[in-house]
């Protein structure tokens, strides 16, 4: 009678608890996407609803800005996965081949990151992020809490909150009680530098393998930690384009597996299910390539997992409504809803598709380690004296990567001189520093270290040289020799 007793009072607990939970505009005072939510508000909202959803959210601050504002993650589940939520963030790891591989469980949930708001004046997705999160711990909604079953959702509601903040600041001080869509409203000219930026006025989202800012490096420490199987990053683009999600356009890097090619068209589909029920515009394969190695989508893809780019319209030139060519009105609720759903059709194939996804993650990772990414199989820096201050941030670099290198054993080889930029024997010093492609990292070695990209379309949407001895104006050689290594540097 007693354990009957204190199970209903658990359930009457339980029940309360979610009573208290309220939606986004329940709390905020107002709907998602008729004002500008400061970052505070976003950050104080997550912590009402892990407050009291506790049993399904956990709140992890991983970082802080410049302006020191907090960077935080939501990881969202069932009650069952967040109590065992770093078993499953270490089996994960195993299964990247990373620690004790041996024990590696495939019977594993799926993770999916969502990354909002990396260009802080792209705003509508950081007001999205409240809807997803309510969403999914919404008690009636059966929907989600399936897919919660097999799946850890990971939210970053604003990747750079220095960025949002200087525009949203901006922008709640000059507009008036409604909006202005003409295009000649001051509301819609964003002075510079802009929110675009973070507070030293870099761009993030081509920092993921830099990590020269500290928003990317303390993420990337929690990112590297994790190794989501999907993970999607969220922007805006111009005014009067339709919305864009994946399949990217050409060129992709040719380390991009087919099955990431696939499931990209998978996640799409499922996307355009959705528009399409609405009578949404949308585009694909236009314009976002998967190439240079530093973006929210390729970093990932570069890192087993299924990367990808989500754009709306609109921007800081959007406010709250403007009018588009075609005499419609774009509305930040608008945009907001638009990111929600490629957000939740998102969750649902990665749910579907777990036992896929975990499997081929594994085989990426597997494949890495057994047989290296690339004809090249060893890349080695030379390491005299004089070279100090151009190796020291190389290894820097490699570190916060979590790529592995070992002093090379002395000996000869031959293999690609970066600077003569011909085949060429070689001799290898004491403590000159070997790379080995055979590892969890080859794919992202690989494309740091390639002298010469592949490109099968000569339209890219950015660079397309990075190679980093010639970044650093390292002497190194690529060989395509299983170099042995002679252990730690000293």
């Amino acid at each position: 009678m007693m354990k009957l007793i204190t199970g209903f009072l658990s359930f009457l607990l339980f029940i309360s608890a979610k009573a208290q939970l309220k939606s986004p505009e329940q709390f905020l005072g107002y709907k998602v996407g008729t004002h500008y939510t400061p970052h505070f508000k976003v950050i104080n909202y997550f912590q009402h609803v892990t407050a009291n959803a506790a049993s399904e959210v956990k709140l992890e601050q991983y970082g802080e800005t410049n302006e020191g504002r907090p960077l935080m993650v939501a990881f969202v589940s069932s009650a069952e996965n967040i109590q065992n939520l770093d078993n499953i963030r270490k089996n994960n790891l195993r299964l990247a081949n990373e620690g004790d591989k041996t024990n590696a469980s495939e019977s594993a949930p799926v993770i999916v990151w969502l990354s909002y708001n990396v260009h802080g004046n792209e705003a509508s997705s950081t007001e999205a992020s409240m809807l997803v999160l309510y969403s999914l711990v919404d008690p009636s909604n059966t929907k989600t809490k399936e897919w919660l079953k097999n799946t850890v959702v990971v939210i970053d509601p604003c990747v750079n909150p220095d960025g949002r903040d200087r525009y949203v600041n901006w922008f709640n001080s000059i507009a008036g009680k409604d909006y202005n869509p003409s295009l000649v409203a001051r509301e819609h000219f964003e002075p510079w530098p802009g929110g675009r930026t973070n507070h030293y006025n870099f761009d993030l989202n081509r920092d993921w393998a830099w990590q020269t800012q500290i928003e990317s490096q303390e993420r990337l420490k929690l990112y590297n930690d994790w190794l989501p199987q999907i993970h999607v990053d969220y922007h805006e683009q111009g005014v009067n384009n339709p919305y864009y999600f994946a399949p990217a356009a050409e060129p992709y890097h040719e380390v991009i597996t087919p099955w990431q090619r696939e499931f990209q068209v998978t996640i799409g589909k499922n996307d355009a299910k959705y528009f399409d029920e609405n009578g949404w515009l949308y585009f694909t394969k236009e314009e976002f390539d998967l190439f240079y190695p530093s973006y929210g989508d390729t970093y990932p893809l570069y890192n087993g997992a299924i990367g990808m780019t989500n754009e709306q319209a609109g921007n800081s030139r959007s406010g709250l409504g403007i009018l588009m060519d075609d005499g419609d009105t774009l509305t930040l609720v608008d945009r907001a809803l638009h990111h929600y759903t490629t957000s939740l059709s998102t969750i649902e194939m990665s749910s579907q598709n777990a036992e896929r996804l975990i499997k081929e993650f594994h085989k990426f990772f597997n494949d890495a380690v057994t047989n290296g990414v690339g004809e090249y199989k060893s890349y080695i820096i030379k390491n005299s004296p004089n070279d100090e201050q151009k190796i020291k941030p190389v290894l820097e670099l490699l570190d916060r990567n979590k790529i592995a290198y070992t002093a090379a054993k002395a000996g000869s080889a031959s293999g690609y001189n970066y600077n003569s930029r011909k085949n060429e024997n070689f001799t290898i010093d004491v403590n000159d520093i070997l790379v080995s492609s055979q590892q969890p990292k080859s794919a992202l070695i690989k494309v740091l270290f390639e002298p010469n990209g592949k490109l099968v379309d000569s339209v890219t949407y950015d660079i397309t040289a990075w190679s980093l001895p010639y970044v650093f104006g390292l002497n190194a050689y690529a060989s395509k020799q299983n170099l042995p290594s002679a252990g730690n540097l000293s």
